[in-house]
């Protein structure tokens, strides 16, 4: 059917407008006018104002870095109650043990936590270390990036200079309670003592209340008490979980630990001596970047770019100077002040095309493979536990190493679980982010199967075990600022998954010689089970059939005598696998073995 259309302009314009639909469908439209609704009123409110760059700029200020972590304070790790409580003793623990090694102090740690109410509790940390001086405790303790490991190039547990200010900080927020601190710098001194609250807007300290004391009990050392809401819960990510682990991977520690329920553990020093404390090194020419290059050109005191490369980097003789300077269309009598943007690219550019010695690297500390096996042995109930500490690596010019150990049949462990896995930065434990981790990656990589051990694709291996990794490094990669997770670089990857080869190797062995032994020592029950019949026929046929009571007294004599000769050989022809175990294993303690070692190669020469 055609459609009705009526034309504008028309006669009939003024009337309402026909719309025309599919068919005879016709629609009427009103027109504005007659018959026409009328239009909604515009809801009033405030009138836009359009800004402009006056007013704009107006409204810029500076955000000090206390107010940024105030509001992201899950960049810290106080996310949530449980974490805040591990955290902040953490920060606390791991500002006294770097103190203590320091100062060349065995530690003797207290940790203290007192339950106000069911959310909320006080953490009491005290050491035995050198103590802090007084103009220091307010911007130690008030002052987030501050610190004194920040600018240097040697391994330490904090690196950041944020910890323990970011603990006070969180207390003040979330109970608007002061940090307390008290600390004594010797014996003939008296012992200071003071509150005090974290101006975020300065991002600086404000003093409560501070007096001198002489009633402190220790000659030297801090405590530091904060009071923060929490959440305390037993687990595998609690603070329990946390002290124990700090225990095994600091053998040199005397930690005293009271849980909110009132519970007392006391984890002994297991060896007698500080580990080799770390020697600062300068940075390394492969690890700068173009931004840091530059950095170091204007803040340098040399005048010539030969002795800037030289005297500023670890690694630079003079030899390898001329010649990147050569490749960077640069002299050795340049001067550092004429270097502009354009010389330092091609400087920075020139650095990797020339060869130069790995980094120093007696500037990291490793456990040690005794002490390693201390720490377990004295935490961690096994039958077998076996060590390895690789040689220094690099990383973007980063020195580190990697250790690993297993704790093998712990008591209480189901084997068709997965092993426990103990991670570590720098002797400190990682108790989050695991499946983001470069440790627990590298485990879950390792074929475990080679040695013995069951293994589900994808994950880690099952057993009665726990797996104990370590990673030092002047400079951990930690993804963020929490300090959870270690970042994936291809070069740490290698090196975690060729030091748990080699304790998958040793393990391996232990697992294959025990199943020997025990094949060995059934086979031998066997054999003595049926010896005493055998003895008896062969000494009844040895007396020709005699049944006389005088004759059968002889013939169990006899029996008795070759039974006793059977049985010798048997646990003499059974005793080669106990000797094949003990040629290859050295007895710590009953049932309790540890892998030896081959031979080991002379450790690189670590001097500068």
């Amino acid at each position: 059917m055609a459609e009705d259309r009526v034309e504008p302009g028309s006669a009939t314009s003024s009337a309402p407008a026909v719309k025309a639909g599919r068919g005879s469908r016709v629609s009427v439209v009103p027109m504005a006018g007659e018959g026409a609704a009328e239009p909604a009123p515009r809801r009033r409110g405030a009138a836009h104002v359009p800004q402009t760059a006056e007013s704009l700029a107006k409204r810029q200020r500076e955000i000090s870095v206390s107010e940024f972590f105030a509001k992201n304070r899950h960049l810290l790790g106080f996310d949530n109650p449980k974490r805040a409580l591990m955290t902040a003793v953490k920060e606390a623990v791991d500002n006294s043990l770097d103190a203590c090694e320091e100062a060349g102090v065995l530690p003797d740690l207290l940790v203290e936590i007192q339950m106000k109410s069911e959310d909320r509790f006080r953490l009491i940390v005290e050491d035995n270390g050198p103590g802090i001086v007084k103009a220091q405790v307010p911007k130690i303790f008030g002052k987030l990036l501050y610190g004194s490991k920040f600018h240097t190039m040697k391994q330490s547990r904090g690196q950041q200079g944020i910890g323990i200010s970011a603990a006070g900080l969180y207390a003040q927020i979330t109970a608007g309670q002061p940090v307390r601190i008290v600390t004594r710098t010797g014996a003939k001194k008296p012992a200071y003592e003071c509150e005090l609250h974290l101006d975020t807007t300065k991002n600086q300290a404000e003093l409560v209340h501070e007096k001198e004391t002489d009633t402190w009990h220790r000659d030297h050392g801090t405590r530091v008490e904060l009071e923060f809401e929490g959440k305390y819960e037993k687990g595998r990510r609690s603070v329990d979980e946390y002290i124990r682990q700090t225990a095994i991977a600091n053998p040199h520690l005397t930690l005293t630990y009271i849980s909110p329920l009132g519970e007392k553990t006391v984890y002994p020093r297991q060896v007698q001596t500080n580990p080799e404390p770390p020697k600062e090194i300068k940075p390394h020419p492969y690890g700068v970047e173009l931004g840091t290059l530059i950095k170091m050109m204007r803040s340098t005191g040399e005048k010539k770019m030969q002795g800037f490369l030289c005297n500023d980097f670890s690694r630079v003789s003079s030899q390898i100077a001329h010649e990147i300077l050569g490749k960077a269309g640069l002299t050795s009598n340049t001067w550092v002040q004429s270097v502009g943007l354009k010389e330092a690219e091609a400087l920075h550019k020139a650095i990797p095309q020339v060869k130069i010695m790995a980094p120093p690297t007696n500037c990291i500390s490793p456990i040690g493979e005794d002490r390693i096996l201390a720490g377990l042995k004295a935490t961690v109930k096994a039958k077998c536990y076996v060590a390895t500490t690789r040689r220094p690596s690099v990383y973007r010019g980063n020195p580190f190493l990697v250790e690993a150990a297993i704790a093998w049949d712990c008591d209480g462990m189901d084997s068709e679980d997965p092993v426990t896995l103990f991670r570590y930065a720098n002797r400190v434990p990682l108790l989050y982010q695991q499946s983001a981790c470069a440790i627990a990656q590298a485990a879950t990589e390792t074929s475990w199967k080679n040695y013995g051990l069951s293994q589900p694709r994808g994950s880690l291996p099952l057993g009665p075990a726990v797996l104990f990794i370590h990673f030092a490094s002047v400079w951990v990669p930690f993804t963020s600022e929490s300090k959870d997770a270690i970042a994936n670089y291809a070069e740490v990857e290698k090196e975690i998954k060729l030091a748990l080869q080699e304790v998958g190797r040793k393990i391996g062995t232990f697992i294959r010689q025990q199943e020997h032994a025990q094949r060995e020592a059934k086979r031998r029950q066997i054999f003595e089970r049926y010896a005493a019949i055998l003895s008896f026929s062969l000494a009844y046929l040895q007396q020709k059939g005699a049944v006389g009571e005088s004759k059968l007294a002889t013939v169990q004599k006899q029996a008795d005598r070759i039974n006793g000769w059977l049985v010798k050989i048997a646990k003499r022809e059974s005793a080669l696998a106990d000797r094949l175990i003990k040629g290859s294993l050295v007895a710590v303690d009953k049932d309790v073995h540890v892998v030896a070692d081959t031979p080991a190669e002379p450790p690189a020469d670590t001097n500068e």
